[in-house]
């Protein structure tokens, strides 16, 4: 019940400052073709190049390297929905064929346009079998540090290699 509350308290806060970001740009004059705000912002906000207009439609909300570098890592795992505007990704349970008796879900939040550390956050939830019935398990903070750690790494890579 605790993972249920926790996860439901990310989600809010996730929503929550999703909807602040809009107000920041209030009152703030706005460019008024598709052509201008792609020209200053790039498909996928990576560079000035000028895509043609259905490109600029298909833009992300989020950072691209770290969406990609998400579903990457955690690829091994089912998706059960990504949503790229929120930066939102999360897996189906997931049980590893060694150890049957435990699966594993996550969900992965991308909160900044910008490659940062602190613009990604991963929530694992373990369950484990006990008589037939799937029981949640505690995970360890150290195992989201590390996939977060790879993530960041992938995302890094995946930038050096269109540094050119």
């Amino acid at each position: 019940m605790k993972t249920i509350k926790k996860a439901a308290l990310i989600t809010l806060a996730a929503a929550l400052s999703l909807s602040l970001t809009g107000c920041l740009s209030f009152g703030k004059k706005e460019e008024t073709t598709i052509d201008a705000k792609a020209e200053k912002r790039g498909f996928l906000g990576l560079g000035g190049s000028k895509p043609t207009s259905e490109q600029a439609n298909a833009t992300i909300g989020v950072n691209a390297y770290l969406w990609r570098a998400s579903l990457d890592t955690i690829s091994f795992m089912p998706l059960a929905s990504a949503d790229p505007w929120g930066g939102i990704i999360v897996t189906d349970w997931y049980a590893n064929p060694e150890k049957p008796d435990e699966r594993f879900k996550a969900t992965v939040y991308i909160l900044d346009t910008r490659l940062r550390a602190d613009a990604l956050n991963v929530s694992l939830y373990k369950q484990v079998n006990t008589g037939g019935q799937w029981v949640d398990a505690s995970v360890s903070a150290q195992t989201q540090i590390d996939i977060e750690n790879a993530i960041l790494t992938r995302a890094r890579q995946l930038r050096l290699s269109n540094v050119k």
